[in-house]
């Protein structure tokens, strides 16, 4: 039963997987920013593309 103590209160105590969680939720901060970027200037290169369209004879 011991082992089984010293086991538990080792896992609780590592903090390995604490790092690759902070480095998956930047990542996904970064991929949100970029998304609502992407969707901000969408708007724009259609409405570009659209008079260019309506230029050309």
């Amino acid at each position: 039963m011991s082992k089984l103590l010293v086991f538990s209160k080792d896992l609780l105590q590592d903090d390995k997987g604490v790092s690759s969680i902070e480095y998956a939720l930047l990542g996904m901060l970064i991929a949100v920013a970029i998304i609502g970027s992407v969707y901000k200037v969408s708007g724009a290169v259609k409405e570009m593309y659209a008079l260019i369209a309506a230029s050309m004879p």
